[in-house]
Formats: C-alpha cells, sequence, structure tokens
C-alpha cells in the first residue's frame, strides 16, 4: 500500500507517541477507515517521518545476540520491557504490573536470567551467583 493512502498522518503519529503495536494500527486503520494495511507500512511511516525506533536497545539488559527462534520468549518480551524502563519510556499499566512482578519474583528466588542460544528455550533464570550478578541477568 502507498503511503499516500495515509489519511490522517497526525493520527498516525499520535498512535506511535501512545505506543500502539503496528498489529493495532493495521487492525484500526482497517476499522476506521476499510482499508488493509501490513506491519511494513508503519515502519516505513516512522523511518520516513523520523520517529524514534520501537525497541529499545539496552545491551545491559539483552547484551546477547538472540537467535531467531528465541525473539518471542516471554523473559525477553519482559527485559525489552526492563529496557524501555530504564530509557524513561511509559509502559502501560499491564507491561508495569508484568514486569514489577517478575522482578519481585527473581529477587525473592535468588535468580536472573541466562541466555543460552545452543537450547530450545533459549532463555533461563538460573541461582544469582553472589557479588558477581548484580543487575537481571547473569553476567558473562
Amino acid at each position: 500500500m502507498p503511503a499516500t493512502n495515509i489519511q490522517d498522518e497526525a493520527e498516525v503519529i499520535r498512535w506511535f507517541e501512545e505506543g500502539r503495536t503496528y498489529a493495532w494500527m493495521s487492525q484500526e486503520y482497517e476499522r476506521k477507515y476499510n482499508i488493509e494495511t501490513v506491519p511494513s507500512l508503519w515502519g516505513s511511516f516512522r523511518r520516513r517521518k523520523g520517529l524514534a525506533r520501537r525497541i529499545t536497545r539496552d545491551h545491559h539488559v539483552i547484551p546477547w545476540p538472540v537467535r531467531e527462534e528465541h525473539r518471542w520468549n516471554y523473559i525477553l518480551a519482559l527485559l525489552r520491557m526492563e529496557a524501555r524502563r530504564r530509557a524513561g519510556a511509559t509502559l502501560s499499566d499491564a507491561d508495569a504490573g508484568r514486569l514489577e512482578r517478575f522482578r519481585v519474583q527473581l529477587a525473592e528466588s535468588g535468580l536472573v536470567v541466562h541466555y543460552d542460544a545452543e537450547t530450545a528455550e533459549g532463555f533461563h533464570c538460573v541461582p544469582r551467583r553472589p557479588g558477581i550478578d548484580q543487575d537481571l541477568i547473569r553476567e558473562r
């Protein structure tokens, strides 16, 4: 779909500012304007308008190159939320609650996140090593 089919650029920019997902934007466009879109349309629009990337990179929270088959792991999603929180982004109430429960669970259980690309699961919670693992993840 060419970019000219975007009905209201200010509306779309507001959606980006609100943190709407590409899937949500596609559904809303179809509902509101009866126009089918694909996620790449929204990514292209974001780049053309110079809007901030949707993924916050934080190598202190996610220092590993993550294999394709592990990119949708729930623990990784939580680490991405933590990266957004540390970058000052606003999380939805639901995401903030999930992240807080995860952080409390790790702390109370004395665990940290470890990534092993060679396993089927990829991400694991492992015992925190006193004096070594100071954050949410296993230090190398």
